[in-house]
Parts: C-alpha cells; structure tokens; sequence
C-alpha cells in the first residue's frame, strides 16, 4: 500500500518546473498515511511522479519512482504484484532489475509487450503510472475490480493529476474524477482515451455460467489465492468478523502461515505467530464466533471494543480518509478504521480480509428473493463491478488511513474466474441441501471441516451490524441531533446534486463538504436512490424493498435471524 501522485502532459511555456515540483511534493504529502516509510520523487520538464512508500516487499530496496536504467522510463506503483516472479522468469530479454521489489517487473513488460497484453497477464491490486522521458509518453492503469484507489484530474493548465485519493487534487484540480478499474490510458493513442483490458467472459451481458459446482476445485482455486497473496516480508494479521468469509481467509492463511512464499515454502516464515482481529461494541454479535474461529486455527486473538461515543468523535477523520459520504460506507468504514489504529500500533503492515464473497456468491439477504438462477448471477456481476465504490474503498482506505494494508484473495482475478463461472443455481440460497435456506452454500459446502461449524452456517450479518446493532442505533440518534427537521426541509436547496434523504445521510454529506467543498470532489461519490438494496434489478424481485430506508442487512425483516448478543447466531 502506497501513494502516488503524477503530474502530466505539463507545459514548460505555462509551468515553472520548480514550483510545480514545489506543489507536487506538498499534494502528495497529503498521502503520507499510506505510504509512511519512504518519500520518493522523479522530475522534469514534462513530467513529475511522487511516491510515498509502505514498504511490504523488499523492505530494503523498493523505493520509488522506480527508473528502468536502460530506458530511463520512470514507473511509480501502489500495489502488490502476486505473480511478479512468473512475469520476469517470461520475460524475452534480459534486464536489470534493481530490486527484489514486485513492482519493477512492469518496466520491463512495457518494453516488451502491449498494456492490454501485459496487464491480463498481472496477478495483483494495483495503480501505476509509467513515464517515457525519451518519447514523452505515459501510461496510467489500475486493477481489475479496483482494489485499489486511483482518481485524476486537470488544474487549469490543462495539465493532467493522477493521484491515489482526492485529497491529492482537490483545490489544485478543476475538474476530478475517478480512473475506472480494467482500464488503461496510453498517451501513444490519444484518440482512444481511457481503454478497457479487463473483459471477463462471465461479465458478458448474455454470459450463462455452466461450470457445474465442484467443491474441491472452489476450494483450491481459493485456496491458491490466499497463498498468492500471503507474499509479504513484514509481519500481517487477519481479520475475521465472526462471520463465513472472513473465517474462511483465516483458515486457509493459518495452514500457510509457518513457510515463507517468497522462497517457495521452503524457508520457514520470518514471523511465526500468527494474529487475528475483530472489533465490536461489548457484547457485539461477530465476537463469539470470531473468538471461536480463532481458537480453531491456532491464532493469537485480539478483540477490539470501541464506544458509540468514541465512533461518532471519528466520523469527521473517517470521511475525510474514506473520501465518501455513502450511508453504509461511512457506517462500516468508522469500526474498520478503529481497528486499524490498533493493527497499527501492534506494528503490523498487512492484514487479509473477506470482501467480495457476498457479491460473488449472492450473500446479502436479498438474495433470497432472486427469482432465479440468471437473475442471481446478473445481479452478482453488477454488485462486482461497484465494488470499487463501495467494499474496496472502504477496505482500502481505512486501513491506508493507518499505513496498513489489506488484501483480499477473494477477489483474485483467477478465484474469479472459476467462481464466476459456476452454474449459477448452486447459489440460490433456497437450493442449499440444509435444514433451511442459506447464502453462500457452494463457498460454505467447499470449505466444510475448516471452522466450527456453527461458524461455518452461521447466516449473513453485514459488518456495521455484527459490530453490535447499537452502533447504526447510535449514529441516527446523533444524526437526530446534529440535523433538525427544518435543516432537512431545505436538503435540496443545500445539496441539489445527490440530495440526502435522511438525517444521517445529511449529517455525512455536511462532513464531507468541510473537507472536500468542490463539486467536482462529491461527484466521484457514489449515490443511490433504492437504499435497500441499490438496483432497480433487486427492487423489482420484491416489491417489499421499496418500503424500506434502512441499507442494513437486518431490514431484511423476513430473512434476517437476530443473534443472541453473548452467543453465535443460527
């Protein structure tokens, strides 16, 4: 995890060099809380990069911007490259690799191969831009699902920002946006723009998945992921809500965690013990199962309690680092971002999570209104491609917050493949062969024997609610008196773009405006009418999600079963 920051097509006529490079190093300090280890920077009259490190691989030696010494090419990277090793061992020419760091590989599949070849050749999460000084041309892309944050932007030269949050250009930018996930931008086609690499066959509009369910097959592919990216030469943790997803991530990584995957499992692992995390109001209803499952695979478990009181005193700090005023984000983000203070402070670098499995199997409880199996996988693969608005951003960035970083194996783009690819009737939650209806039943049914197995059936509950149900109780009781009545009445007339509709959503939207006051900032938020379930697809399973105003995953009053607080849910 890192910050970048690149400045672009800049016109020596109109820019002096050195107040330009003046201005970048102030910007990109904005992104020191990603990358605090090392500041980097790379400049001249055409082009400048910065680079504020979190170093996770080659600790020592991969300090960026990067410079191909042959071509002097200029290359700064946030992410990680699983499959870096694979890429150079193929490369046809031999180069001079500086470092043992994962990123420097792409220098050298630039000068040999087309972006839109060598980036479906990338195993990783990652934001990059590559400066040519000889040909005065760059290149600009990011990940697949959009792990990993990127935005862009013009000042009024007309010059071109590149940054890995808002921050970075807001008050220097007019206009901002997001740079899209699979994309690429190659200043040798300008005609073409912004260009699309990722094109998955199961994300075709009439893709119908055939794959018939194999448990083991699911279970390898996953459990090759979560090795992938066990790639990592500073001490990480795990995270595990007490619910499926994360439970899984932790099992697989602790039958790993005692050999090191940068020598092949051949050496032993440079930091033995192995920890987990949850976080919670007391008695919330992740921690009992979280508790169980690390006693299961043998970690150190550290449960994290916060107050209400102490959530709300880091809203302001939360939406500011989130940079989004998103209802559900916002709810999420403020636990995460608690306890990735606390990850910090225990020293660790890098932690495994969950996300993703609920938009790839249909795990939110409205997926037990899906009317059939294509219905359930076209809604599947929209929720996927808004993941970088939503579970990526929130992950990515709470944790970037504190110089921490986290990985998701479940959204490996070769785990996708095969999980996406899955007739899609397996995952109907009224198909599971178990006493009731249950989501996620092919992911459960694959990893059986892995957790307890009141863990492994335990139904569906979203994070900002398993974090204890006074949590999202608390925030509208704040929002009820941060926002009266009148100030809601004349919502429209403050905000006429992306009026919130709630109290709560006005309380966010009011925060965000004190860090983030131009419009072109709130534009890349995202912003969804149907708060239940965000699609007109899903809406039109149930009339009954029409009435609803609450993104909760207990809204979901039919379906969802209330946990007792001091035990594990059913």
């Amino acid at each position: 995890m890192c910050g970048i920051l690149g400045i672009l097509d800049i016109d020596p006529q109109q820019s002096n060099s050195r107040e330009l490079r003046a201005l970048a190093l102030r910007q990109a300090k904005k992104l020191r809380h990603r990358g605090p280890d090392w500041s980097g920077i790379y400049a001249d009259d055409r082009a400048i990069l910065a680079h504020e490190r979190l170093a996770i691989v080659d600790v020592e030696h991969g300090a960026q911007p990067l410079v191909d010494p042959a071509s002097g090419r200029v290359l700064a990277v946030n992410g990680e490259i699983y499959n870096h090793r694979a890429l150079a061992t193929g490369l046809a020419k031999p180069h001079a690799f500086q470092t043992a760091s994962d990123c420097e590989v792409i220098l050298y599949l630039y000068d040999e191969r087309p972006p839109a070849q060598f980036l479906n050749e990338m195993n990783g999460i990652f934001a990059f831009v590559l400066w040519d000084p000889a040909q005065r041309c760059w290149l600009i892309a990011r990940d697949p699902i959009g792990v990993i944050p990127l935005y862009m932007g013009w000042d009024r030269h007309e010059q071109l920002w590149v940054a890995s949050e808002l921050k970075a250009l807001e008050g220097v930018c007019e206009r901002i946006q997001e740079f899209l996930p699979g994309h690429f931008w190659d200043s040798r086609t300008p005609e073409l723009g912004m260009q699309v690499y990722y094109r998955p066959p199961w994300a075709e509009p009439d893709y119908q998945p055939t794959l018939p369910y194999d448990p083991v097959l699911l279970r390898e592919a996953l459990m090759a992921a979560v090795h992938r990216q066990l790639m990592c030469d500073v001490p990480y943790g795990l995270l595990i809500s007490g619910g499926v997803d994360s439970s899984i991530i932790a099992a697989v990584a602790a039958r790993y965690s005692d050999k090191r995957v940068e020598e092949d499992d051949r050496g032993p692992a440079w930091w033995p013990r192995l920890h987990s995390f949850s976080v919670g109001l007391p008695g919330a209803p992740d921690f009992a199962p979280a508790r169980a499952v690390a006693e299961r695979i043998g970690s150190i478990h550290h449960e994290i309690l916060f107050t209400v009181q102490e959530g709300l005193d880091a809203l302001s700090d939360v939406i500011y680092h989130i940079e989004s005023f998103d209802v559900t984000s916002v709810r999420a983000s403020t636990p995460m971002y608690l306890l990735m203070r606390k990850i910090h402070a225990m020293g660790i670098k890098m932690v495994l999570s969950g996300e993703g499995a609920d938009e790839i199997f249909g795990g939110y409880l409205y997926f037990h209104k899906a009317p059939d199996a294509m219905e359930l996988h076209r809604e599947t693969v929209r929720k996927l491609a808004k993941l970088h608005l939503y579970d990526c951003l929130r992950a990515n960035k709470s944790g970037a917050a504190w110089g921490v970083e986290v990985r998701v194996p479940f959204l490996d783009r070769e785990f996708l493949d095969v999980a996406m690819s899955l007739d899609p009737a397996v995952k109907l939650p009224r198909m599971a062969p178990r006493p009731r209806p249950i989501e996620k039943y092919p992911l459960r049914q694959a990893f059986d024997g892995f957790l307890p197995e009141q863990v492994l059936w335990r139904q569906k509950e979203q994070f900002s609610d398993g974090v204890g149900y006074g949590w999202i109780d608390g925030l509208k009781a704040f929002a009820e008196t941060e926002v009266t009545d009148k100030i809601m009445r004349g919502a429209a007339e403050r905000f006429p773009s992306k009026t919130p509709e709630t109290k709560e959503a006005y309380l966010y939207r009011r925060i965000f405006e004190s860090h983030f006051s131009s419009g072109t900032a709130a534009a890349c938020v995202p912003f969804e009418r149907s708060v239940a379930c965000s699609t007109a697809t899903a809406l039109a399973w149930d009339a009954a999600f029409q009435k609803l105003a609450d993104p909760s995953g207990r809204a979901v009053m039919d379906i969802h079963d209330k946990p007792v607080v001091s035990g594990i849910s059913n």
